[in-house]
């Protein structure tokens, strides 16, 4: 891409283009890459030219993932756009006057605009919002926003409820989840603003901090410390110190690439000959020199997870070996495409790549862990919470606004834009 220039790439849906036409495919379950070469007539010599960190994301292809095909009048593949995750994709393009494919992976190209709507209530909350926008994910949003702060099943008929959201649009048709804004809640004897965080969980108020209850039983009797075998479904940390240098991320400037690419782990800053942690018991599946991850070692373990422990200095577990929870396997290095002395750490359920934070736990690797024997009783308690949420007043003000104005809401069912704009780095090449 380094020296190419300024490439326009324009694709139209449903219409066509110098005699080109646009399609929407999905990824076949379990297809490879190179099956799809082959099915589309183009050489697996293809991927002699693709470099060794581009090749592991060909795996990251989902089954049934949509995508789209630029095919000429005589079925010749003349481009494709292949999603990995929600912010990258893989384009693979023919060559003008020949019979070679360049293959690159950019980031995925959307339209994000703020949409409000009012919708009465007929039968319940999700039913009409679907029959009136035709937006089934919207109408699991909102049942998300209002968990929690009003009882969407005392809904009545006649009620209403308006609402401010952005949806993405790729290629013409909705893509990703909408994010709801904020929502209002309009009875005769009840008008309550239900505000969002980013994660699209509902609040009264906008408040940084807020009030939430738990209802239970609980009454302590004792403690008394008990082996941690007794929680070995839980995660561990992969070091006794942490040091988070780099997060999970769908989109990363890779610092020796120099160009965007998934981060589908999470890295840790440490000395090197810093021993390594097994996160849990399991069985060591790989143990050795794995391309830019250098000396690496896999585990598999209970419940469809697999960790990965890359840039080490020295393995100290071979494949097939059982380990336990804390054990060491290796000492950090920087071996492999590496800048410093590091672990990178990567967790996988089901064969997909998982944020591990989402899973690791502080202080799970001890011999033992104190626990706490109970009794119950009923017992309620108030909690507080921090939560972010963004333009509170600026998205009141909006909505408002938009109840003022007559009309009918943006309908979904339909919807295609005329086309798409994708901005790239080549010279006069048409989609």
């Amino acid at each position: 891409m380094g020296s190419l220039k300024s490439i326009l790439v324009w694709i139209f849906i449903s219409s066509s283009l110098f005699g080109a036409k646009v399609t929407h495919e999905h990824w076949g379950k379990g297809e490879t890459f190179s099956e799809y070469l082959i099915s589309r007539n183009i050489s697996t010599d293809l991927l002699n030219d693709v470099s060794e960190t581009d090749i592991e994301f060909l795996s990251e292809i989902e089954g049934d993932q949509p995508f789209y095909e630029l095919k000429d009048t005589e079925g010749t593949l003349e481009q494709a756009l292949i999603p990995i995750g929600k912010e990258m994709q893989i384009r693979l393009a023919k060559e003008r006057g020949s019979d070679v494919y360049s293959f690159d992976i950019i980031p995925i190209e959307y339209k994000e605009e703020e949409y409000s709507a009012t919708v009465t209530i007929e039968k319940n909350l999700h039913t009409d919002i679907t029959n009136t926008l035709h937006h089934p994910a919207l109408a699991d949003k909102m049942g998300q926003l209002f968990k929690g702060t009003v009882n969407a099943k005392k809904f009545k008929k006649g009620d209403k409820v308006s609402f401010l959201y952005t949806q993405r649009t790729r290629m013409g048709a909705p893509y990703d989840t909408p994010h709801i804004k904020i929502a209002l809640y309009d009875s005769n004897t009840k008008r309550q603003f239900i505000y969002a965080d980013e994660d699209g969980y509902g609040y009264k108020s906008a408040k940084k901090s807020q009030a939430y209850t738990v209802t239970g039983k609980k009454k302590v009797t004792y403690k008394r410390r008990v082996p941690s075998k007794s929680t070995s479904s839980s995660f561990g940390m992969p070091l006794r110190h942490i040091r988070i240098t780099s997060s999970f991320t769908h989109r990363r400037f890779h610092p020796i690439l120099k160009c965007y690419r998934p981060h589908h782990g999470t890295d840790f800053g440490a000395r090197r000959g810093t021993p390594l942690l097994a996160v849990n018991s399991g069985t060591v599946s790989f143990s050795g020199y794995m391309n830019g991850y250098g000396k690496v070692v896999k585990i598999k373990h209970k419940g469809g997870y697999e960790s990965l422990y890359a840039h080490q200095s020295r393995t100290r577990v071979k494949r097939g070996q059982h380990v336990k929870k804390g054990q060491i396997i290796g000492y950090v290095g920087s071996t492999g495409r590496s800048t410093g002395p590091h672990l990178h750490f990567g967790l996988k359920k089901n064969g997909r790549w998982i944020n591990p934070m989402s899973v690791l736990h502080k202080g799970s690797i001890k011999d033992t862990v104190l626990k706490t024997f109970t009794e119950y009783k009923d017992v309620t308690k108030t909690k507080y919470k921090e939560v972010v949420i963004k333009d509170a007043k600026e998205n009141k003000v909006k909505l408002l606004a938009s109840m003022k104005k007559e009309g009918i809401p943006f309908v979904w069912d339909g919807y295609q834009q005329t086309s798409m704009r994708v901005e790239d780095e080549q010279a006069d090449q048409t989609l």
